[in-house]
């Protein structure tokens, strides 16, 4: 897992090396075509980058996205209406049938069908009508790290090419020297904090509620910790309830819109009795664990996730688990 983790930058340079022609055509096709709405398919690691990408559209262009339960078609056999719908697979193995199954049925009924995917000869692959490559490599970590990394990279080039902003295309390639320096941040009161942690709150908001979403999994599937992720705002409505002495919360606050809250949260918390880790660029009042900027605010949730990797491999290995063989879990998972 560790070593995936550092590969990441370099997995993004091969991606944005490549299939240029195929974003462009796509970009282009999106803007032409009339747009009926966007549909998301993914589930765990591929499902939160799909929250990310869909945010980016909603926020950036003012087109409405929405994940698809797909039990819908698995399960109920509903009978969707296509016309003028895209449909965006997020997958690393592109094995799942409950991935293939309605991007088979959308392509049929005439949708636009996309798959954001890590094995370009998978079944999920050959089932959509445009396939845009994560180009990661083999990842052998049952934890997705840097292909959850590439799905992020893809789903903010898909959106940039739609948008057409160049300014955004730019700050893409320069992200893997932001991701090297992320990658290098010192996040070991985290460890030190949350070495005999039981649970956890781990918010964000805005474009950085999908890596808070990411990192739960992450607590969760590695180190054993029952960890919740909820957006700033929601923790308000029930969940903090539960914060009193010593109960431990780690925000994500990036730049942008929403981290005057998030960091006005923190401080709440702590006045809670909460453990507050608060991930913050350098100079944010209260940061207790660094966070690395890129040349583009809505990109700076990339960047912090590439921070959180290395401490939760560290993490788990503190609490004597082997982040590379999470229990009952495998690196394909098959639902339907």
């Amino acid at each position: 897992m560790l070593e995936e983790t550092r590969e990441a930058a370099d997995a993004v340079t091969r991606q944005l090396s490549r299939d240029e022609a195929v974003y462009s055509a796509l970009g282009a096709d999106l803007r032409r075509e009339p747009f009926g709405g966007m549909l998301t398919v993914a589930r765990g690691s591929s499902d939160h980058a799909a929250h990310y990408m869909a945010y980016l559209a909603m926020a950036r262009m003012g087109r409405l996205v929405t994940s698809l339960p797909m039990s819908l078609l698995t399960l109920h056999q509903s009978s969707l209406r296509c016309e003028g719908i895209t449909s965006v697979a997020f997958s690393q193995s592109g094995q799942s049938p409950d991935l293939i199954t309605p991007t088979a049925f959308f392509r049929a009924g005439g949708a636009r069908t996309l798959a954001v995917v890590n094995d370009e000869a998978s079944p999920l692959a050959r089932a959509a009508e445009w396939v845009l490559p994560l180009h990661a490599g083999p990842e052998r970590s049952v934890a997705a790290t840097k292909s959850y990394i590439a799905q992020l990279v893809a789903g903010a080039r898909l959106v940039a090419h739609w948008q057409g902003d160049e300014t955004l295309l730019t700050a893409l390639n320069a992200l893997p020297t932001a991701l090297r320096q992320a990658a290098a941040l010192d996040w070991q009161p985290a460890v030190d904090t949350l070495v005999n942690a039981d649970k956890l709150f781990v918010i964000s908001r805005g474009t950085g509620l999908a890596v808070a979403m990411e990192a739960a999994l992450k607590f969760k599937e590695t180190c054993g910790i029952q960890a919740e992720a909820f957006s700033g705002a929601e923790v308000k409505h029930g969940p903090m309830a539960l914060v009193g002495a010593g109960y431990p919360l780690l925000v994500f606050a990036p730049r942008g819109p929403a981290q005057e809250g998030l960091v006005a949260l923190a401080a709440e918390m702590r006045q809670r009795g909460g453990t507050v880790l608060l991930a913050a660029p350098q100079g944010t009042p209260g940061a207790d664990l660094p966070l690395a900027t890129t040349e583009a605010v809505d990109l700076d949730p990339v960047a912090a996730i590439q921070s959180f990797y290395p401490m939760v491999e560290a993490l788990a290995r503190a609490r004597g688990n082997n982040p590379d063989e999470p229990r009952h879990l495998s690196k394909v998972t098959r639902t339907h």
